[in-house]
C-alpha cells in the first residue's frame, strides 16, 4: 500500500496522525493518491465511516485534498510541509538576498524599552484577569489608526500579523470557505489559509494593489473573505493607491457579507499614504505589526475592526494563550513614546534600494517592481533556470513559487541590507541569468 507505507491506526484521529506523520516525513509526498476509504477500513479492520473521518479531519487541516471520484491525494503544498520546500540553503559564500528581513541596522535598540517595562512590570504586576490590551498602547495606536482614517473600532493586540489574521478567519469561517488571497502573496498566509481547512481563491496584484475585476470574479463565485495588504505586499512590494482603493471599495459595496482583512505590515517602513477599504463591509480587520519596523522578535500586532469581530478574536484569545505579554507591549508603549525610530528615515533608506536596483535593472532591459517595503520582484520566464544560474554566479534569491498559486513565474530580491555598490553586479546577474541559454544543434 502506497508503496512500501503502511497507513495504521483504528480511530479517525490515529489514522489522520499516520497519514500526516508520513505527509511530514517524506514518506508521502505532495500530490500522492491515497487509498480509496473502503480500501483502507478492509486493511485496517475498521468502518469505513471511521476512515471517512479521518479524511475529513486532514482536509480540514489542509493536509489532502478531495476531488470526487478522482480521489483523495495529499496537497501539492500540504500544511505539514509548506512552502519552506521552495527555500534553498545559501552556500558559503554567497550573498543571500533572498530572507525577507529587515536590515538590523535600521532597528532601534530594545534594551532601554524592555528595561523600563520590567520596572514598570515590578511596580505594577500583571495578573490574571487583567486587561488584555495595555491602555497606552490602545490610546497611542487608535490615535495612529485615526490618523490614517481606519474606522473607528474596538482594539486588541495578537501576536503579529499571521497570528491576527487566523484569528479572523477562525471567528467567522468555517472548513470549506473559500479566502480570496492576492497572487503572488505572502507565502506564509498561502500555507495558512489550507492549513486551517479553507479554501484559496486567487487574485491578480500589480503596482497598485489586488485587481479588482479578479476580486468581483472571485466574490461573485462564493468567496467569504478578502485578504489585502495595503502597503509593502509581499513580494512585489504594491501598495494600494487612492484611485484602487475607490474601485475595491465599490466591489465590496457589492458584496456587503464580505470578510475584509487588511494587512498593513509595512507601516513605519513605507513613506506612501495609507488607504484603507474597511468599514464597507459588515465584517471587517485592520492589522498593523510592529515587526517590520521594531524587529521581528517583537511578536506584536494591533488589530482593529467590527464590534463583533473583535469580540470574538478577544474573547477566543482570552481561552488560549490568554493576553500578549503586556511587558512587551509596554516596550513597545516606549519605543513610540520615545520616538526611537524616525521612520521618514528607514522608509526612504528602503526606498533608495528599492529604486536603485530596479533603475539598474530598467538601464538592462529587465522588468521589476517594488513600490514599497523591503523587496523587489522580478517576473522570469524560466524560474528555476533564473535561480539555479544566480546562485551559480554567487547570489541566492528567493524563488517565486513560495508566493504564487497561478501567477506567472518570478524571483524576489530583498533589498533590506543590499549595500550600492552591489546593486550593478547583482543587476548584471540577474541580466545575465534571463538570458535563454543557447540552443545546441547536433549534425
Amino acid at each position: 500500500m502506497l508503496e512500501g507505507y503502511r497507513i495504521e491506526g483504528r480511530r479517525a484521529a490515529e489514522i489522520a496522525s499516520s497519514v500526516e506523520r508520513a505527509v511530514g516525513s517524506g514518506e508521502l509526498e505532495p500530490g500522492q493518491l491515497l487509498p480509496p476509504m473502503r480500501e483502507l477500513a478492509v486493511e485496517l479492520g475498521v468502518n469505513a465511516n471511521t476512515v471517512a473521518s479521518a479524511y475529513r479531519i486532514l482536509r480540514e487541516r489542509g493536509v489532502i485534498e478531495t476531488a470526487g471520484r478522482r480521489g483523495s491525494r495529499v496537497r501539492s503544498k500540504p500544511a505539514t510541509t509548506g512552502r519552506d520546500y521552495a527555500r534553498m540553503d545559501v552556500p558559503e559564500g554567497v550573498r543571500d538576498v533572498a530572507n525577507g528581513n529587515p536590515d538590523p541596522a535600521l532597528l532601534p535598540s530594545l534594551a532601554k524599552a524592555f528595561a523600563a517595562a520590567g520596572e514598570q512590570g515590578d511596580r505594577e504586576p500583571v495578573l490574571y484577569g487583567d486587561a488584555l490590551v495595555e491602555p497606552e498602547l490602545a490610546r497611542i495606536a487608535r490615535a495612529a489608526l485615526d490618523a490614517d482614517g481606519v474606522p473607528e473600532g474596538p482594539l486588541t493586540v495578537a501576536s503579529g500579523s499571521l497570528d491576527a489574521i487566523e484569528r479572523v478567519l477562525a471567528a467567522h469561517l468555517k472548513p470549506g470557505d473559500t479566502v480570496a488571497v492576492e497572487d503572488p502573496g505572502w507565502g506564509s498566509l498561502l500555507d495558512l489559509v489550507p492549513a486551517v481547512g479553507l479554501r484559496t481563491a486567487p487574485v491578480g496584484v500589480d503596482d497598485e494593489g489586488p485587481l479588482p475585476s479578479d476580486v468581483r470574479r472571485a466574490l461573485e463565485a462564493g468567496a467569504r473573505a478578502l485578504i489585502v495588504t495595503d502597503r509593502a505586499q509581499n513580494p512585489t512590494g504594491a501598495a494600494v493607491t487612492a484611485t484602487r482603493a475607490r474601485a475595491l471599495r465599490a466591489v465590496l459595496c457589492e458584496h456587503p457579507e464580505t470578510l475584509l482583512v487588511e494587512d498593513d505590515h509595512g507601516h513605519g517602513i513605507v513613506d506612501l499614504p495609507l488607504h484603507p477599504l474597511a468599514g464597507v463591509t459588515r465584517h471587517w480587520a485592520f492589522v498593523r505589526s510592529v515587526a517590520k519596523a521594531y524587529g521581528p522578535d517583537l511578536r506584536l500586532a494591533v488589530l482593529t475592526g467590527d464590534p463583533v469581530t473583535v469580540d470574538r478574536v478577544a474573547g477566543r484569545h482570552r481561552l488560549g494563550p490568554g493576553w500578549v505579554s503586556r511587558i512587551t507591549q509596554r516596550a513597545v508603549v516606549r519605543l513610540w513614546a520615545d520616538g526611537v525610530l524616525d521612520t521618514r528615515t528607514v522608509a526612504a533608506a528602503y526606498r533608495n534600494r528599492r529604486d536603485l536596483l530596479i533603475d539598474a535593472l530598467a538601464q538592462r532591459g529587465v522588468e521589476a517592481h517594488g513600490r514599497s517595503g523591503l523587496n523587489v520582484w522580478i517576473p522570469v520566464p524560466d524560474e528555476t533556470g533564473a535561480v539555479a544560474r544566480l546562485l551559480h554566479g554567487g547570489w541566492a534569491v528567493a524563488p517565486g513559487a513560495r508566493f504564487r498559486m497561478s501567477a506567472r513565474p518570478g524571483i524576489r530580491i530583498t533589498v533590506a541590507t543590499l549595500a550600492p555598490e552591489e546593486v550593478g553586479p547583482l543587476a548584471d546577474a540577474i541580466a545575465e541569468a534571463l538570458v535563454p541559454p543557447p540552443t545546441r544543434t547536433y549534425v
